[in-house]
């Protein structure tokens, strides 16, 4: 006797002694019993909620669409639950398609769609017996101009802080500006497309993320997604010697000479910059109206102007002994 006719020997055996063949029975009427409760169950009434998309179809060449092409609306069914299992599982219920010539008969820019005008489509699917009992919707907006756009530059917005001793040296975009389609009283009023908030910390590399456009209800973005790259420095404190002063406000004929004559200037920056720095990028002044009474023994200097990348900058000293001459 081959090993697989054993084997099948004593499966049935197993299967058809006394014990097993009672259980097989008990298994059997589980099961009917089950059907029957499925189908008592599903043959009661339920209230079921369904999220419908919603289209706009046969837009002009010559439109755009500064809303969303495509919008979901929600609504309580009521139907037996044979039914709504249909809804769920079987072929379930297809997107309303809103023809824009029906809806769009104007040139204002803006067209709404209702709650009853969306029942009454959605209700030509539904089966006979199914009720619409609410839509959270009040209504479908439709946004849209004949191409009326400008070009704004993008702007990151959010909290991105990198490791200690390190700092944002730059921030590049890629596009750095979108097209912006909107209505003429929106156009005028978008300066910058700003990004969905950004939320990363402790990073030191170059960090790169790609960012969805903050959306603005009936303004559209092309593109609708832009890439932005923080790039990071090492913080380093560092000094530049014999800065000049110059004289701001001097009349004609005088000359306001300081002493010293040059300062040093300390301040903070990346190591990367610092390369690229030197002392004709700091702008130390000392403004003759603040002595022109010769009533201070001292001359107040002024920092007025640091090169890009530098912080927390400052003179070494604020106020210095001066002269004024007669040219």
């Amino acid at each position: 006797m081959t090993i697989r006719r054993i084997i099948s020997h004593k499966v049935r055996n197993f299967l058809f002694s006394t014990v097993n063949g009672e259980f097989l029975i008990f298994l059997f009427f589980l099961f009917l019993s089950g059907v029957f409760w499925l189908l008592m169950t599903l043959n009661l009434t339920y209230e079921r909620e369904f999220k419908v998309p919603v289209r706009i179809v046969n837009v002009p060449e010559n439109v755009v669409l500064t809303s969303d092409e495509t919008d979901t609306v929600r609504v309580t069914l009521r139907d037996k639950g044979l039914v709504l299992v249909r809804y769920f599982y079987g072929e379930g219920i297809k997107p309303l398609d809103l023809n824009f010539k029906t809806y769009a008969r104007d040139t204002t820019g803006k067209a709404a769609v209702g709650t009853a005008e969306l029942a009454r489509l959605l209700s030509g699917q539904l089966s006979a017996s199914t009720k619409i009992v609410s839509t959270k919707n009040e209504r479908v907006d439709i946004f849209y101009n004949y191409g009326m756009k400008k070009k704004v530059p993008v702007k990151w917005h959010g909290n991105v802080v990198p490791e200690q001793m390190y700092f944002i040296s730059n921030v590049e975009y890629s596009p750095d500006s979108v097209l912006v389609y909107a209505s003429d009283k929106q156009l005028e009023m978008i300066q910058v497309a700003v990004t969905e908030p950004i939320d990363v910390s402790n990073f030191r590399d170059t960090l790169s993320v790609e960012c969805v456009l903050k959306k603005t209800k009936g303004v559209k973005y092309v593109p609708a997604k832009v890439n932005v790259k923080f790039m990071t420095d090492v913080l380093t404190e560092e000094s530049i010697d014999d800065i000049p002063v110059t004289g701001e406000n001097v009349p004609e004929g005088k000359v306001l000479r300081t002493f010293p004559s040059k300062v040093t200037v300390k301040f903070v920056t990346g190591v990367s910059q610092f390369r690229r720095i030197n002392k004709k990028d700091f702008v130390v002044v000392a403004d003759y109206n603040d002595v022109a009474d010769r009533k201070s023994e001292k001359c107040r200097l002024q920092l007025r102007a640091v090169p890009h990348g530098v912080s927390r900058a400052s003179l070494n000293v604020k106020e210095v002994d001066y002269l004024i001459e007669e040219e």
